[in-house]
């Protein structure tokens, strides 16, 4: 049980000019865990010191990335399984009040829009199409093509918001929709980019892996085919290898994000970012 009195009384103590004082509560605070927060918050908005301030703001920052780090270590211990849970755990990085339930109701009404018209003895390409018309005219998702690099279009709750993404939020969005539905539709870990593949493999196909074709999330579900891909690779100068092709894991999409995410800092100069989301980025390593 926490006492409120002591907890306060320790907060009072966070801007002491003795460093092993200072170090000792801060020790003391941060071992309370995420339970200690409010109080923190609090005394934030009742402070006037701005050194107070900063090391209390720095203390709910070193708490909430610890819960981060602990979810995502969870998520990957357990297997990995449940795609929608890591991507909430990596928008908490930045957004730690994230109500994820918000997020898993938005996705619901997107499915519900989708299930009222979808046709299920449709073909592959049908059921895509209605994915398509759904997602891209009705909800009006699109890729972020002005501002590419914007570390917002990493987050799925922004990108819920906005109705804007980049080429792997926008495919997370709707492979976890498609899944929901039972259409069997995956990630494709592409250099470069990301892409989807229809999956099915009880049916004949030019590919291995039961992939009918692929689909491009970013630019309004656009499906094509395995040619498309050599093409692509040849263009990177690339060889044609197996995991460009078929569907990736839940933890290689995750890394993707945090890798983006990474790239985006870096251009932004947020060095604290960077160091935190490689210390994420090594959890999944």
């Amino acid at each position: 049980m926490i006492d409120p009195n002591e907890i306060n009384s320790l907060i009072r103590l966070l801007d002491d000019p003795d460093k092993e004082i200072f170090d000792h509560i801060h020790s003391k605070l941060a071992s309370y865990g995420p339970a200690v927060i409010e109080y923190l918050e609090s005394a934030w908005e009742q402070a006037f010191d701005p050194i107070q301030q900063e090391r209390i703001a720095d203390l709910v920052h070193e708490i909430q990335f610890g819960t981060v780090k602990d979810e995502l270590k969870l998520w990957h211990q357990s297997g990995a399984f449940d795609l929608l849970q890591g991507v909430l755990t990596i928008n908490k990085y930045q957004y730690p009040d994230l109500d994820e339930q918000k997020i898993i109701n938005q996705i619901e009404a997107i499915k519900r829009d989708i299930w009222l018209q979808l046709i299920y003895d449709a073909s592959p390409a049908e059921q895509i199409k209605l994915i398509n018309h759904v997602l891209y005219n009705i909800h009006g998702f699109s890729g972020n093509t002005t501002n590419h690099q914007d570390p917002q279009n990493s987050y799925l709750s922004q990108v819920l918001e906005s109705k804007k993404g980049n080429q792997i939020s926008l495919a997370i969005i709707y492979s976890i929709i498609a899944q929901k539905l039972d259409i069997p539709v995956y990630g494709v870990n592409l250099p470069q980019h990301f892409i989807l593949a229809y999956v099915d493999e009880r049916m004949e196909t030019e590919f291995e892996g039961g992939i009918l074709f692929y689909i491009n999330a970013f630019n309004r579900g656009l499906i094509f085919g395995r040619r498309d891909v050599d093409m692509f690779l040849k263009t990177l100068k690339l060889r044609a290898e197996k995991q460009f092709y078929e569907p990736c894991a839940n933890a290689d999409i995750i890394r993707r994000i945090l890798r983006n995410l990474i790239s985006a800092y870096e251009n932004l100069g947020s060095t604290e970012k960077v160091a935190e989301l490689n210390e994420l980025l090594e959890i999944l390593n």
